[in-house]
């Protein structure tokens, strides 16, 4: 079984799910779709900001009810909410400004994931999903604010691989959890025999020393 610390990582694994099927619907729209005006496309993906944060705030409801810490996930609901809200409220401006925006919002994000996955779990595989998600993350954050108008595909493209990772490691996660709670149930067992193997022995032990 492997240990997973009480962090952001750990979350419930649907949570992962859900988050990972909306980033690669909103990257496969923003990357394959025919191109269109600008602000058409930065009101999509602030409208899919937006809906990342109110998923994070719900995974902070459950976090704070399963008492596993909350502060992480109420951090970055904020920052997908603040930077939502800044593309969704300035469609209309200069292309610089949502170029800086999304290239600063995929970098921090790559860089957070990179700490995560060093940091929440020792998992082989779930480290190097978040890893290798982060990695992506920092890199197309820094390609981005080199690139053109055409930023928004590099984005969507971080966006695919960011979904995959995230249904990856939901799906994953719940084989985890399955296979935790057979290896207690087994355990669980064990131990009980072990009980009543010293049990029976201490009954014997104390008839022969009447």
């Amino acid at each position: 079984m492997a240990h997973i610390n009480r962090k952001y990582i750990d979350s419930h694994w649907l949570i992962f799910v859900i988050k990972g099927l909306t980033a690669i619907l909103i990257g496969g729209y923003t990357l394959f779709s025919p191109y269109r005006s600008l602000s058409s496309v930065v009101t999509t993906v602030g409208i899919f900001l937006l809906s990342f944060s109110i998923i994070e705030f719900v995974n902070a409801l459950y976090r704070a009810r399963q008492k596993t810490g909350w502060a992480v996930s109420v951090c970055l609901a904020i920052i997908d909410a603040v930077i939502a809200l800044a593309l969704l409220f300035t469609a209309d401006q200069d292309v610089s400004w949502h170029l800086y925006l999304i290239a600063g919002y995929t970098f921090v994000r790559g860089f957070a994931e990179i700490v995560s996955g060093f940091r929440a779990t020792v998992d082989p595989t779930d480290r190097f999903t978040w890893v290798f998600s982060g990695m992506i993350g920092a890199i197309m954050g820094i390609v981005i604010l080199n690139s053109n108008e055409f930023f928004i595909r590099y984005f969507g493209v971080y966006l695919l691989i960011l979904g995959t990772c995230a249904l990856f490691y939901g799906v994953h996660n719940r084989a985890q959890k399955i296979e935790d709670k057979v290896a207690r149930k087994e355990a669980a067992e064990k131990a009980a025999k072990t009980r009543k193997a010293h049990a029976k022995k201490a009954r014997k032990v104390a008839r022969r020393t009447k």
